[in-house]
């Protein structure tokens, strides 16, 4: 029989999911380092008896990892090595009482927006005035800023509104102050996420506001570069492409998650959009900023998606040519609209329909790096990681996107600087390049 530690309390947040999962945990973290407590991020040791999961749960291969984390602080609970665990996040939002019915070893389990009472059951107070104040766990040159939370959009696959509910804008001099914050602390890299960074302001201004915000962060010292993450294309506001062509701040880059182009798959995923509309807006972004980047992410193996879809997917895929392309299977999704739809395509049909998509793409990548080749960039360096500086040129997003790989035995480097960087060798994936004088 276990004893309780004698340890001195302290937490260990875990974060699984994406980057507003990340930009959570970071502000749970500062809340708690305010209120005095030790506070550690994914800690790989056992110094931490206290334990804070920030779960996903928006896809099945996400759910699972997100069970199999709480199951092991659970043996690591029984085996003496940890003392509490607190679930939060999104999939405690979604199921909370079905994982408190199965797995009853966790102290407590939080939604999305219970941040108060979670601090509450680890001792700490919730403070307002720590708004935008938080314990920032990325390499110090670049933070998440989340400029909205939840999503309006009816999408039939998604469970976002489900977890994350309704959207609400954060007011633009909060963002401000939070980037004005970020800038102090050594951070020049903005990364802009939300679920839906084209609805922003609708809520609070009565209008698409993304291009002021833009404007208003640009304005602050110290930031170089500002970047845009999930911008649904249904009424995206064009006056952000105008900006994006004047301020040199904003790169010239977006993440828009297209998820099909077959018109019959789009409108029973009720995406608001056709394929004519879809090709037509990726025209016009290419148009008002030559030379942007767009990124992408598309879904496979929807209900109903027939072969001539998947080719219509395809062709439509090798004719735009996007310099970043992510592919999911579909998750079939309880209480998301299409869950009514019977989830018809077989899983290993969905898989090689993916497969084939990333290898087109990878073919795409490579043909566009090594247009690369022989042409010098302005790179941020990330990180050192073996004998590789690791930078980013403004077309490539942390984690998800190319890197610039730099000799580290030939070249010293300075993690958060920007650098010249000659581009001599490239992959479907990667870049290699040397430092050139200014």
């Amino acid at each position: 029989m276990r004893t309780k530690s004698l340890r001195k309390n302290k937490i260990n947040v875990v974060t699984l999911g994406c980057s507003k999962n990340v930009y959570d945990s970071e502000v749970l973290m500062g809340q708690l380092k305010a209120s005095g407590k030790d506070v550690t991020h994914e800690a790989t040791n056992d110094e931490a008896n206290i334990v804070v999961i920030n779960t996903c749960g928006f896809i099945n291969n996400a759910k699972e990892e997100s069970v199999n984390t709480i199951l092991e602080y659970v043996d690591k609970k029984e085996q003496g090595l940890v003392d509490k665990i607190f679930v939060t996040g999104c999939l405690s939002e979604r199921y909370k009482p079905d994982l408190e019915a199965e797995i009853p070893d966790v102290d407590q389990y939080f939604g999305t927006t219970d941040l108060p009472l979670l601090l509450k059951a680890l001792g700490a107070d919730y403070r307002h005035e720590l708004l935008g104040e938080r314990l920032t766990t990325t390499p110090k040159n670049y933070a998440y800023l989340k400029i909205s939370e939840g999503c309006d959009r009816p999408c039939s696959f998604c469970a976002i509104p489900l977890m994350r509910g309704k959207h609400v804008s954060q007011p633009i001099e909060k963002l401000v102050k939070e980037a004005e914050t970020l800038a102090k602390d050594g951070v020049k890299e903005l990364i802009l996420i939300a679920q839906d960074l084209t609805y922003y302001g609708l809520d609070i201004y009565k209008k698409r506001n993304l291009a002021e915000l833009l404007e208003q962060l640009a304005k602050v010292d110290g930031i170089e570069w500002i970047r845009l993450h999930y911008a649904f294309p249904t009424g995206f506001p064009m006056d952000v492409l105008e900006l994006m062509k004047r301020e040199p701040k904003i790169c010239n880059y977006i993440d828009i998650p297209l998820q099909h182009i077959a018109d019959n798959v789009l409108k029973s995923m009720r995406r608001g959009t056709t394929y004519a509309k879809t090709t037509q807006l990726l025209k016009d972004f290419r148009a008002a900023v030559p030379g942007m980047t767009i990124r992408t992410t598309l879904i496979v193996g929807y209900p109903g998606e027939t072969e001539e879809d998947f080719e219509i997917l395809k062709n439509w895929v090798k004719e735009m040519r996007f310099e970043r392309l992510g592919c999911f299977t579909y998750s079939h999704e309880e209480n998301t609209h299409a869950y009514l739809l019977e989830d018809d395509v077989p899983a290993d049909v969905k898989q090689n329909r993916a497969n084939e998509i990333m290898d087109i793409q990878a073919q795409i990548s490579w043909e566009l790096n090594q247009e690369k080749i022989g042409k010098t960039f302005r790179c941020i360096i990330d990180r050192k990681e073996g004998t590789h500086f690791i930078g980013r040129t403004e077309f490539d997003s942390p984690d998800v996107d190319n890197e610039v790989l730099i000799d580290a035995t030939k070249h010293y480097l300075k993690t958060g600087d920007f650098v010249a960087i000659e581009i001599y060798d490239a992959t479907e994936f990667d870049l290699y390049g040397t430092p050139v004088a200014k």
